[in-house]
């Protein structure tokens, strides 16, 4: 029976891994039509995502299961408890990419991002694929230096996040109603997605260690 469990336990692991290269995908994939105004990849993002969330709904009835079948203790129930917690995330993740491919979507043909912030959003789509990156590699590890960068990453988003609420709030701000709008949405789109990173990237040293964070930023 112990063998079967921690095989079950295992194949958990690895599938929270398939996950969040599902999710590298899709904000690296969202990022680009946004940036690019390409149609069919923002449609792609958006027709993706129910993958993420089938393989969500898929985990989190396993570890159900074993939580009710084994009775789990100590580090078995942490693995348990961390993979119901960073799926949950993870599929937060692949929604907010799939918002993002929406914006992109409605606007076509035109851009979403005016031409004043395209550098920073260049900048947000770049630091949202490394967070992807890294959890990623996270998960597959453990690396807990690795689980560290990642909150200094998510930190170049909260910058770019403030970057633009000064731009849409300054006095002789050159943009109307719906690019205001567009703008501040997808800001904190990206900024939401590098959140949850940082909530994976807890879950894993929780995993590891036994210590929860004192606060989350992610909810």
């Amino acid at each position: 029976m112990r063998d079967i469990f921690t095989a079950e336990l295992t194949a958990l692991g690895e599938d929270l891994v398939s996950m969040s290269r599902l999710v590298e995908t899709a904000i690296a994939s969202a990022g680009t039509a946004l940036l690019t105004q390409d149609l069919s990849l923002a449609e792609s993002v958006i027709a993706d995502d129910h993958t993420i969330d089938a393989m969500e709904r898929d985990l989190d009835e396993r570890c159900v299961q074993l939580i009710a079948q084994q009775q789990p203790v100590a580090r078995d129930l942490r693995i348990i408890v961390a993979g119901l917690r960073m799926s949950a995330s993870l599929e937060r993740m692949g929604d907010l990419a799939r918002h993002i491919a929406e914006v992109a979507r409605l606007r076509y043909p035109s851009k979403a991002v005016p031409a004043e912030l395209e550098a920073t959003f260049t900048g947000m789509h770049q630091a949202a694929a490394l967070v992807a990156q890294k959890v990623t590699t996270v998960i597959d590890t453990l690396d807990l230096d690795l689980a560290a960068e990642i909150e200094k990453d998510d930190d170049e988003l909260d910058r770019l996040l403030a970057d633009t609420f000064a731009a849409t709030a300054a006095d002789n701000c050159p943009f109307e109603g719906a690019a205001v709008v567009d703008v501040t949405l997808l800001a904190r789109y990206f900024e939401r997605f590098g959140d949850h990173g940082v909530s994976v990237a807890r879950r894993v040293v929780y995993l590891v260690t036994g210590e929860v964070a004192d606060h989350h930023r992610a909810h």
